[in-house]
């Protein structure tokens, strides 16, 4: 099966450094990122999850939950968090899912569902597409999808930046533009009409386009 955003998160429960996770019951009523990693004690990695693990209270001040996953056993997880703390200076608090079996990373399409055999003898170049970011919303449904090469850490201030975008336009009947930043303006979405837009946004807007009106973001 291919997700596609929408669709339902396929739930799953899986053993992490925090015990037992039942995905669904875990995200409850907040938002959710699921990240991931193909190997434990790879480089990129060990800084993304230092980087997580600085701003967890960021993500925390928007209801969204954070979980990590690897492909190799809680244990070593528990080991790899020593380097996390040693190399980046900070504690990773937030639970990482060890994903041994690969059935998670099967589960959201990291790999291939016919994959034969387990994490053992695999590399970090077998897995090399279990370097996704998903986020799920509240309603369990896929908000956000990417995939990351292995060279390039990825950008957890633009996966802030966006989150608040979803939690900003899934409120109010508005979109993001291009670059757009927490605070900036925004554009009222075509489906609204003019009539029921001097209701939402008394103050007005700019219109560039018929299809193209700016307004100031609403708080």
């Amino acid at each position: 099966m291919t997700l596609k955003l929408n669709d339902e998160a396929p739930n799953f429960t899986a053993n992490s450094t925090h015990g037992g996770i039942d995905f669904h019951k875990w995200i409850g009523d907040s938002w959710a990122i699921l990240f991931s990693h193909p190997k434990d004690f790879t480089p990129v990695c060990t800084t993304e999850l230092g980087q997580v693990a600085t701003m967890e209270k960021e993500f925390a001040k928007r209801n969204c939950k954070v979980i990590g996953l690897s492909v190799d056993s809680v244990e070593s997880h528990f080991e790899w968090e020593k380097d996390i703390e040693e190399t980046q200076g900070v504690s990773v608090n937030f639970p990482m899912i060890g994903d041994t079996d690969l059935a998670v990373s099967k589960l959201y399409n990291m790999l291939p569902a016919d994959e034969y055999g387990t994490s053992e003898d695999r590399t970090a170049l077998n897995n090399s597409t279990v370097r996704s970011v998903i986020i799920v919303g509240p309603d369990k449904r896929i908000k956000l999808m990417l995939t990351y090469p292995m060279t390039t850490g990825r950008n957890f201030d633009e996966i802030l930046r966006v989150l608040d975008s979803m939690q900003l336009t899934s409120t109010y009947k508005v979109a993001t533009p291009a670059n757009w930043e927490n605070g900036n303006d925004v554009i009222i979405v075509p489906s609204v009409s003019d009539e029921e837009a001097r209701e939402k946004f008394p103050d007005g807007w700019k219109t560039l386009k018929p299809y193209l009106r700016i307004v100031k973001q609403p708080k």
